[in-house]
């Protein structure tokens, strides 16, 4: 399905801050968004009716306030558009299309393989005609600032390019790391909620860091703040460090290696993922629990590197191996010998964490696309 990616109307200064206010409300009367932008009643309305004007705001009923009266309800109006997120994860693409108010839209999932249709799936379930004002992608791969660019290195690139040719030509693409997402998922909707200091710690296939300073997602001079792969591993007289080798050690590939050479033949056949092995932990098996309680200590010891340096106060553990609960006693046992102390939580994301965060990014991106096009007064 065809969408409109014209240019948003140019719009006055009060105008903009009005649509701006409106997005992340929802929902507002002229009196709340008054308070809401910090502007006169006088000048909301005339920036209201601008809004209608430009069909980026409507009404949507009426609303009684405490004297009797009722007031005008406004929304998003139906020019407001839309934004696409997309999240390439190692193993599946999630795809998430919202309004400027945050409102999801639409929703696919497909290999990493079929990305691309994933991306024509979440478009084509959008509203006929939303102008789609900005794409945010999601990649394993340090970023930088900018749209319509590639990964900074070659490792999300290939499939960057498979997606690229899927998407509207004329909308701002931006890039973005994915656990810099999820970690931005975790601060407003997760288990960081109320939190503005933390550290984001993804254990899967490979690992990474989001880290969050003052509400604000850290991403460093060269855009690689928390490439925690890259610390130095192994660190220990006659041992050479190998590029992220920590990432190869500490990553599910290798846990599931040390799993098949210590497996015992009177435990039945080894579990060939980390979903089997985490389960027969869960049982009680002792080998799975031993080897489990070596990667929570593992896990516990770069958790402690990353305290060292940040003293977060909190973080929270993600990824395909990281989230599963059971290792938070040994990562807390661990944190807690080598550091000061330092909470430790479970995402309450999941899976669904870069997605949601990648959304919340291309909100704010399309939010800007109309408003920067405010005139320089009034």
């Amino acid at each position: 399905m065809e969408h409109d990616v014209a240019a948003a109307p140019r719009l006055t200064e009060s105008a903009s801050a009005v649509f701006a206010v409106l997005a992340q409300a929802g929902s507002a009367t002229r009196p709340q968004l008054a308070s809401l932008a910090g502007l006169s009643k006088p000048t909301v309305s005339s920036a209201v009716a601008e809004l209608e004007s430009a069909r980026l705001a409507a009404h949507s009923g009426t609303a009684s306030s405490g004297t009797g009266r009722s007031a005008a309800v406004y929304r998003l109006g139906p020019a407001a558009g839309a934004v696409l997120a997309v999240d390439l994860g190692p193993a599946l693409t999630r795809v998430r299309g919202c309004a400027l108010d945050g409102t999801p839209l639409a929703e696919a999932t497909a290999s990493r393989a079929d990305a691309a249709d994933a991306v024509r799936e979440a478009l084509d379930a959008l509203p006929a005609g939303a102008p789609l004002r900005a794409i945010v992608v999601a990649v394993g791969d340090v970023t930088r600032e900018g749209t319509g660019v590639r990964p900074a290195t070659a490792k999300a690139g290939p499939v960057f390019d498979a997606v690229a040719v899927a998407l509207p030509p004329g909308v701002p693409v931006h890039l973005e790391n994915n656990v810099n997402c999820a970690a931005l998922a975790e601060l407003h909707e997760g288990a960081a909620r109320g939190r503005r200091t933390f550290g984001y710690l993804r254990i899967g296939v490979g690992i990474g860091l989001g880290v969050v300073i003052g509400g604000q997602v850290l991403r460093g001079a060269n855009g690689a703040a928390g490439e925690v792969a890259r610390l130095p591993y192994p660190w220990d007289d006659g041992l050479e460090p190998r590029h992220e080798a920590l990432e190869e050690h500490v990553g599910a590939r290798s846990l599931l290696r040390r799993a098949a050479t210590a497996w015992p033949d009177a435990d039945g056949p080894c579990p060939t993922s980390t979903e089997h092995l985490f389960a027969l932990a869960q049982e009680g098996r002792v080998t799975a629990r031993t080897i489990l309680a070596r990667h929570a200590a593992d896990v516990g010891r770069l958790a402690a590197a990353v305290t060292a340096v940040l003293d977060p106060g909190l973080i929270v553990l993600g990824g395909s191996t990281g989230s599963y609960p059971q290792l938070l006693p040994g990562v807390r046992a661990e944190l807690e010998r080598l550091s000061w102390p330092t909470e430790v939580v479970s995402s309450t994301l999941g899976d669904l964490g870069t997605v949601v965060g990648a959304a919340r990014l291309a909100v704010a991106r399309g939010v800007q696309t109309v408003t920067e096009a405010a005139h320089a007064k009034d």
